[in-house]
């Protein structure tokens, strides 16, 4: 699954930790995510979404292989 946390981090200047400390998980969570290692469950992509008050959809997209 793709998505734009590092794009939307860097538009908000907000660092893996401080966007971890915000959503209730871990720096490497995020990490992991952001390297396509991680897919999130719904509740944690919600979370994320409204924290950069997007849509889920705009924020992850599934691949061809997922």
């Amino acid at each position: 699954m793709k998505n734009k946390i590092k794009l939307e981090r860097a538009i908000k200047d907000i660092t893996q930790e401080d966007l971890a400390k915000k959503i209730g998980v871990s720096r490497q969570t995020i990490n992991a995510m952001e390297a396509g290692k991680y897919v999130p469950s719904t509740v944690l992509a919600l979370k994320i979404a409204r924290y950069f008050e997007k849509k889920v959809e705009d924020i992850f997209e599934l691949e061809e292989r997922d």
